[in-house]
């Protein structure tokens, strides 16, 4: 039995969570995230208690079950808290700014580059070498991270780049100098 699919999720006070067939909808403070579910898995809504069950030990269904269940959970969550990620500028000359909503990074190209958030993701920058990209969609977050930091990945001679708040990238020794 996966130990994470059987934990009941609890759901807080303001959210509403409707369930037509396999598609959940939760409603909340910050917003509203719908996603279809396997049409296997059964997710049952109890007063403020939701449960995922699987109808077999297939290794579909296993696989299926703890990640049922940590899908609707991160959607309770998001729209009650919201995710963020945070990442960081390392170089000389290497800054991020906003325009308007876009977000505009300078990572030592010829010209800046520029990101449009999508519906749902909202950039700040709190520093020019720091920049939080805040949503309430989990998968969303992180996918919009990846983008952002594949822009310029750090790189493992000088550790310049755009990497992730806590990150350790792992440095290489540079070249050998001739032996005579």
């Amino acid at each position: 039995m996966s130990r994470i699919g059987r934990k009941p999720i609890q759901v807080p006070n303001g959210v509403n969570v409707n369930l037509d067939n396999n598609v959940i909808t939760v409603k909340g403070p910050k917003g509203t995230l719908s996603r279809e579910l396997h049409k296997d898995m059964k997710v049952t809504v109890e007063a403020d208690v939701i449960t995922v069950e699987r109808p077999s030990e297939n290794k579909l269904h296993r696989s299926l079950h703890g990640t049922t269940r940590s899908v609707v959970a991160n959607m309770v969550s998001g729209v009650t808290d919201g995710f963020a990620r945070n990442l960081e500028l390392v170089g000389v000359g290497y800054r991020a700014s906003k325009s308007g909503d876009k977000l505009v990074l300078n990572v030592g190209y010829s010209h800046p580059v520029e990101f449009v958030p999508q519906a749902g993701i909202e950039f700040e920058v709190p520093a020019q070498n720091r920049i939080t990209i805040r949503g309430i969609d989990k998968e969303l977050v992180g996918a919009t991270a990846a983008k952002v930091r594949a822009v310029r990945e750090p790189e493992p001679y000088k550790g310049k780049g755009i990497k992730y708040e806590g990150e350790r990238i792992i440095r290489k020794e540079g070249k050998a100098g001739k032996k005579k």
